[in-house]
């Protein structure tokens, strides 16, 4: 770290963290572009297997004597290189439902989806829940001898739970089985007293054990149904887990032994204290058959517990959904813990806990476990094994309330409300043969017995139009005959013998003395162009290229379109040579709605105003074009000598170029985009008009209401301002004189005697001598006249002056 920091210590951070991100922005557009072509890809099936956004052009003449790779790409991208719609062959995805079924739970029930490798498709099922159901309720009770206690309680539920139950069901059945596990030892004891009463130590008699036993079909007699559980007795095991799981499935397969009503809910209930067997339980007692899930019931007893092993989860979860089974599980507390974990597993499952098996509980426990198990809607989707591994699966649900669940089902749905599940099919690959194929998925709502089939049809193979021919190396005409020419077989030079000229002459242009135009083989009459890391070279004689395209921001064609014979062939909504100008106007447009205001064209994307003068990204403002008003003076006059009326506005169209308009007060306009000017005609009378350029053309309003002025009021306004000037100038002056009068005056009303002091260098001008004569002459009286003389004498030449 410290050596990174010494090199690159003086390049600023944040400018190498945006290289890189550029870098790699880079990468994944690069990777984006070419994720349908590669240079391995050979035919059609190939490269349909890149994706479902790739296409195959099989046009023949597409790209003569390009490689076959060039015929994979975007669809778009091929368009652009001159192949039409009517020549590819595409990832076809189609979805087709059969309207003729439907059912009132479960729609659409039967829906065709046709996908290609890469490819998905989405499908909508509704499943509905009615008001009432019948029901088809079935007891399966652990008859070991520590049930003793439990199966006496049990001898009073049917009559109750009946007449419970029809609250929330139109009909009820019940019916009734028993199982114990395995008789076989290790699972009991097998010397000969004991397997016929396993109580014998006891004293009481019990019956053998057995893995299932039918006691009772569904039936809505509820005496019947007690006076079976009556009988009952009590069996007996030696280990402590029970056969529950095994019985189960014979109880959900053995739907014409036991009596499942096609159109009932059904209700599998089983009554255990202790845990069950597992899958691969009975290798202990030698038993190593798988169980194959089918039913083995002989006169109502399970033939096939001594010879098969106990079922797994996931078989037993396949075999309730296929039976539209819902599982409820009623166990005492000491137990509940290991059916907990069980119940997570097995899809449709409720589990109930009771300290002991009295029959009020029992009835509650069944009757919350129909509601709940009725409000929580979930699917369940399979594929078949064969196909298993080429297909993926996504659920999810819509529920009644608008919220989309996140475990694949809705709770709380309540009757006459529907839920919505999208169903999406992926498809992986084809079959290893590479053929086409039918799959059918099952789309089972669990505790239904409805179900939507999807059948897939998957396409592998192409078709490639009616001709059937995909032009890939597959179909090569030269393949069997010749095989393909090496690349080195190239002419140096250009120069070739006259006999390679004979067999060569359809790999030529005319007028040129060399095989495809030197860049590349030619190979059986055609042209095999080279390749190169610039771009695809292509054409009959590979004298066309995708590289020679002027480029734009270090990108051929701008990254906006495709190089097609040295020129740019351009994604809509661009052009121009290097498709670097939108064809949109938008980016002209300015706030007024017009393109660049009306003063200029867009060109490329930027405004180029008609007026030098003229400024701005969208040509709106011009500051010369503004403030002349001289400039419309001429205008102005040729209206006026007109009258100013619109009817003689029509002689002036020669001499004004802009809208011109009357107004009786252009004032009232006044704003940011008008400019206010003033004209001045012959006979001294002042028009006011304004102008404007902002809409586009010019504008020019001139107001009607001249401002004039007569002769006689020029003059006396003259006068005014005379004698006022005159008037002021007195005062001015008067008011002078007073204030020197003031200044030299003592308060006394003597004269204030001045002293003058004079400098070193004013005694050069001053006389060695002065003398002063003062006379005051009186004329009034007239017959008295006055005059007196007053002469000062000579003063010394330091002597201040005083008067």
């Amino acid at each position: 770290m410290t050596s990174w920091l010494r090199t690159y210590g003086s390049v600023p951070l944040c400018l190498l963290l945006f290289c890189l991100v550029v870098a790699v922005c880079a990468q994944r557009s690069s990777a984006s572009e070419s994720v349908c072509w590669s240079p391995s890809i050979t035919s059609c099936k190939e490269c349909l297997s890149r994706g479902p956004q790739c296409a195959w052009c099989f046009k023949e003449d597409f790209l003569d004597g390009a490689v076959a790779s060039q015929r994979c790409d975007l669809p778009v991208k091929l368009l652009r290189r001159g192949c039409e719609p009517e020549f590819m062959e595409e990832s076809e995805v189609k979805v087709e439902v059969n309207a003729t079924t439907s059912s009132p739970q479960v729609s659409p029930q039967d829906i065709s989806v046709t996908l290609r490798p890469g490819s998905q498709a989405s499908v909508v099922v509704a499943v509905k829940q009615l008001k009432r159901y019948p029901v088809d309720l079935y007891y399966l009770v652990d008859v070991s001898a520590s049930m003793q206690e439990n199966l006496d309680h049990l001898k009073t539920v049917g009559v109750a739970l009946s007449l419970r139950m029809t609250e929330h069901s139109s009909d009820l059945q019940l019916g009734f089985g028993s199982f114990v596990d395995k008789p076989v030892s290790p699972y009991i004891n097998v010397h000969p007293s004991k397997i016929s009463n396993p109580c014998s130590d006891y004293e009481i008699r019990c019956r053998p054990a057995h893995g299932f036993h039918h006691v009772l079909g569904m039936t809505g007699n509820i005496s019947e149904f007690t006076r079976v559980i009556k009988r009952q007795r009590i069996s007996g095991n030696m280990d402590t887990p029970e056969g529950g799981l095994d019985a189960l499935l014979q109880a959900a397969v053995c739907q014409s032994d036991l009596g499942w009503r096609p159109e009932a809910k059904r209700l599998l209930l089983l009554m255990t204290d202790q845990p069950s067997h597992l899958a691969l339980d009975s290798r202990v007692a030698g038993i190593v058959t798988p169980n194959d899930g089918l039913c083995h019931l002989e006169n109502n007893v399970y033939t096939g517990s001594t010879r098969q092993d106990h079922p797994s989860l996931g078989q037993l979860s396949d075999k309730l959904l296929e039976n539209h089974m819902y599982l409820i599980f009623a166990v005492e507390k000491q137990q509940y813990k290991w059916y907990e974990a069980l119940v997570h597993l097995l899809p449709g499952s409720y589990l109930g806990r009771l300290g002991l098996f009295q029959a009020p509980n029992l009835i509650e426990l069944v009757v919350d476990a129909y509601k709940k198990l009725l409000s929580d809607v979930s699917v369940s989707v399979s594929v078949e094994d064969k196909a298993v591994s080429r297909y993926w699966v996504s659920v999810s649900p819509l529920c009644p309330n608008g919220s989309t669940a996140k475990d694949q089902s809705c709770s709380g749905v309540q009757p006459d409300q529907t839920v919505y599940f999208n169903i999406t099919i992926g498809m992986h690959s084809c079959p290893d043969n590479g053929e086409d194929e039918d799959v059918k998925v099952v789309v089972r709502p669990v505790g239904y017995n409805e179900s939507t089939v999807v059948r897939i049809h998957s396409k592998c193979a192409c078709s490639c139009g009616s001709t059937r021919r995909c032009n890939d190396e597959s179909q090569s005409p030269c393949r069997e005959t010749q095989g393909s020419t090496n690349q080195e077989q190239r002419p140096q030079n250009g120069l070739i013998q006259n006999s390679d000229r004979d067999s060569n002459w359809n790999c030529r242009a005319d007028g040129s003395d060399m095989d495809c135009s030197g860049r590349g083989v030619c190979d059986c009459g055609r042209c095999l162009c080279d390749e190169t890391r610039l771009g695809t070279i292509y054409g009959k004689y590979c004298e066309r290229d995708d590289f020679s395209c002027p480029y734009e921001g270090g990108l051929i064609c701008a990254g906006r379109g495709v190089c097609v014979s040295g020129e740019c062939v351009c994604e809509d909504g661009w052009t121009g040579d290097s498709c670097s100008c939108p064809v949109s106007t938008a980016t002209c447009q300015s706030a007024n709605g017009l393109i660049c205001s009306g003063q200029g064209s867009c060109v490329c994307g930027k405004c180029v105003c008609d007026d030098p003068r003229q400024t701005g990204d969208f040509c709106e403002r011009c500051p010369a074009c503004q403030s002349t008003c001289q400039s419309y003076w001429k205008c102005v006059d040729c209206h006026l000598s007109h009258g100013l009326t619109h009817k003689e506005a029509g002689h002036c169209n020669s001499t004004c170029e802009s809208l011109v308009g009357y107004r009786d007060d252009v004032l009232g306009q006044a704003g940011e985009k008008w400019i206010q000017c003033m004209y001045i005609s012959n006979d001294s009378c002042r028009y006011r008009f304004q102008t404007s350029s902002q809409s586009g053309q010019t504008q020019l309003h001139i107001s009607t209401r001249a401002e004039c002025a007569s002769n006689s009021r020029l003059v006396g306004t003259f006068l005014c301002v005379f004698a006022l000037t005159v008037l002021c100038g007195m005062v001015v002056v008067a008011v002078s004189r007073l204030l020197l009068q003031k200044r030299n005056l003592t308060p006394g009303g003597a004269a204030e005697v001045t002293v003058y002091h004079c400098t070193g260098k004013d005694l050069s001008y001053i006389p060695t001598s002065n003398e002063k004569t003062v006379t005051y002459r009186r004329e009034s009286p007239p017959d008295q006249p006055v005059e007196m003389h007053i002469q000062d004498s000579k003063m010394p030449l330091g002597d201040p002056w005083q008067y």
